[in-house]
């Protein structure tokens, strides 16, 4: 609960004196481009905020899209059909698949716009979910002569980012590399 009430804190007014006394974590900045990076920026916290507030009572999944603003839904892909009953999803198979898959193919599967459903997921703290392994928290975002940047605490490097750079894209950033 501390995490999420300090990443609220950052999330609003970037990090504080109080996080200068907490040790250290270790920090990531992902740097971005666009026409008004300072906009990107207050997208991602918008939409993120709207996440982060809501974990200590998740919404089901058929509210988000009333919850979170109308187009960041919109720029989300559509969800997959449920699958049949009779048709169980095949592991093994798309295991195979994704393992004979070139580092540059899997890079083309990832840059796709997420579902909202795929990206809730990362951030969903019932059992359903990944919410309580997250490996990143907002701690800082701004702007300088190249675009803008956000920089996120993790649990080391490297770190399960798709969730953060789906968030920029979808925000309006372009040109997304990771580095100090």
């Amino acid at each position: 609960m501390e995490i999420m009430t300090g990443e609220l804190r950052r999330l609003r007014s970037g990090p504080s004196a109080e996080d200068d006394d907490e040790s250290r974590p270790f920090l990531a900045r992902l740097r971005f481009t666009a026409d008004d990076p300072a906009q990107v920026i207050g997208n991602a916290r918008a939409v993120l905020t709207c996440v982060v507030s809501r974990m200590g009572d998740w919404p089901a999944e058929e509210l988000w899209p009333q919850l979170l603003p109308a187009w960041f839904i919109q720029r989300c892909a559509p969800e997959a059909p449920e699958p049949e009953h009779d048709e169980p999803f095949a592991v093994e198979a798309w295991l195979r698949q994704w393992r004979a898959m070139t580092p540059e193919e899997r890079a083309a599967v990832d840059q796709g716009p997420w579902t909202l459903s795929g990206w809730l997921y990362c951030f969903d703290p019932t059992e359903e979910g990944m919410g309580d392994d997250r490996s990143w928290w907002w701690w800082h975002a701004g702007t300088d002569e190249s675009g803008g940047w956000v920089q996120v605490a993790t649990t080391g490097w490297p770190f399960g980012s798709g969730s953060l750079s789906w968030l920029i894209e979808a925000s309006g950033g372009a040109n997304l590399v990771y580095g100090p």
